[in-house]
């Protein structure tokens, strides 16, 4: 192992949230060394791993771009490709590829108290390890295993003749070109999925155990459109970027204040998109009520124009069994299949699957409270990137990285050394930090923190009040400030 390696600052992921958060730190923090760590071999996170085809955003790119960089294309639903062109180019325009170590895979952080610095272990691409020292550890590896992906076992899949994927693997050489299509699952990649692979497809069938709440909206944004020929390109697109977050807050208001008018209201948008006489009762009508689950985008309508024109459809059923040519319904029916795609969903995992330990104690995040959505009780000088889940991830990933700026800057401005979120006596745990009822949530839910009962432990999906939070807020709410300790005093502590 070589001799570690020292920085003010270690970020975790050059994804959409680690290119943002490596931006911030130059600007805010210019005095700070800091290096980026990477597991894989290239920039892009989420939009470099998924590959399979239509992979798109599922918000809009002026809420799910970087406040400080215009999204400057005609579309406002955004494919894969182009986005992660857009973090590409941002890493290139604030030179940033200087700082980022890529196959480097962080395993392990171990927060020493008598240093006020975490050693953190690092598997290389090429088998070996090394580790690296910081002050402050700055996570921003996303909410799931890039590695693992959650699919069910069912009964005759050795049977099946055909082939059986999962998303988050898809081969390249994959030729879907006149087969039949089985895509199992009813969330935004099913949904993305569906007419894209339509359009080449003998017939595609989306299988789901129950509906999902789908709304379709335009792909580009018309006043986008208007606003950039008039006015400068980041005056157009902040007006824009606020314009839609405040629709957006208003309907996740919606939703909580009066979920049934909102369920009719989009029960009725999607029956007028569909054939006379299709059956949404059954295929498109969630026993939940909006924003328990994410809504799936369907943009100009793709999904609802496939199944108008025969190419695809979707079953409401559960699976018996799988047999050779297809998969066996619970009904009865067999749906004929080439190809099943499981887009069955995600594997949470904490903190890019790293372990925490802090002056020897094993920490866990699923153990701890969250404290403004981004750090953990009881664990120093650690962040984590975390968007919403009812609007666009970018929005607090920005203000959580404006956040990280101001908490270090205060330390400095103080002569401490250590930022421990310690919540008073009156904190309790109410909720899991994700609230959402998904399957996948409620899976990982050991992997995540728990929101408490009170501001600062109460996480929000609300961007107004985390923005004044975020920016404006008290540092030194329910947070302790200390300098390095001794080891002879923690020693006597421990007696």
């Amino acid at each position: 192992m070589t001799e570690p390696q020292n920085f003010d600052v270690l970020i975790v992921g050059a994804g959409l949230s680690g290119i943002g958060a490596a931006v911030h730190l130059q600007r805010d923090c210019p005095d700070r060394t800091f290096a980026l760590l990477e597991g894989r071999d290239a920039i892009g996170g989420t939009w470099d791993l998924f590959r399979y085809p239509g992979i798109r955003s599922d918000s809009d790119m002026y809420t799910l771009g970087y406040r400080f960089k215009p999204w400057r294309e005609a579309k406002a639903i955004a494919d894969g490709p182009s986005i992660r062109n857009y973090i590409r180019e941002t890493a290139a325009e604030h030179d940033l590829d200087r700082h980022i170590r890529f196959g480097h895979k962080v395993r392990a952080a171990s927060w020493s108290s008598a240093d006020a610095q975490w050693t953190v272990t690092v598997a290389l691409k090429d088998g070996g390890t090394t580790e690296y020292r910081c002050n402050f550890l700055y996570m921003c590896s996303g909410y799931y295993a890039y590695g693992e992906a959650y699919k069910p076992d069912w009964a005759g899949e050795a049977d099946f003749a055909g082939q059986i994927i999962h998303p988050q693997f898809w081969p390249e050489s994959l030729d879907y070109t006149g087969k039949r299509v089985v895509i199992i699952g009813s969330g935004a990649t099913a949904v993305t999925l569906v007419p894209e692979m339509a359009k080449q497809a003998a017939k595609v069938t989306m299988l789901q155990r129950s509906p999902t709440y789908v709304v379709s909206r335009p792909g580009k944004d018309a006043i986008a459109d208007v606003l950039r020929k008039v006015l400068p390109a980041q005056l157009a697109y902040d007006l824009v970027r606020w314009k839609n977050v405040t629709l957006g807050m208003w309907f996740y208001k919606q939703t909580r204040l009066r979920p049934e008018k909102v369920r009719a209201n989009l029960l009725g948008r999607v029956q007028k998109l569909l054939p006379e006489g299709y059956d949404t009762a059954k295929h498109f009508t969630p026993k939940y009520n909006p924003w328990d689950q994410r809504l799936c985008l369907v943009p100009d309508a793709d999904l609802f124009d496939a199944i108008k024109g025969g190419k695809a459809d979707i079953v409401t059923d559960t699976i018996e069994r799988f047999e050779r040519d297809g998969i066996r319904l619970t009904s009865g029916e067999l749906l004929p299949a080439d190809i099943v795609v499981t887009a069955t969903g995600l594997k949470l995992e904490a903190l890019g699957g790293m372990a925490v330990s802090v002056d020897g104690v094993t920490r866990r995040p699923g153990e701890s409270l969250a404290y403004k959505g981004m750090m953990f009780s009881g664990i120093p000088n650690l962040a984590v990137s975390f968007g919403y889940i009812n609007a666009s991830w970018t929005l607090r990933s920005d203000l959580i990285a404006e956040y990280v700026g101001r908490l270090l800057n205060h330390m400095k401005a103080t002569g401490t050394q250590i930022a421990t979120p310690t919540p008073g006596a009156d904190v309790t745990a109410e909720r899991l930090a994700m609230d959402l009822s998904s399957g996948y949530v409620q899976r990982g839910a050991d992997a995540l923190p728990r929101s408490g009962n009170r501001a600062p432990w109460m996480v929000t999906a609300n961007y107004k009040l985390d923005r004044a939070e975020l920016r404006e807020g008290d540092l030194a709410d329910d947070m302790a400030f200390s300098t390095a300790t001794p080891a002879r005093v923690l020693a006597e502590a421990a007696e």
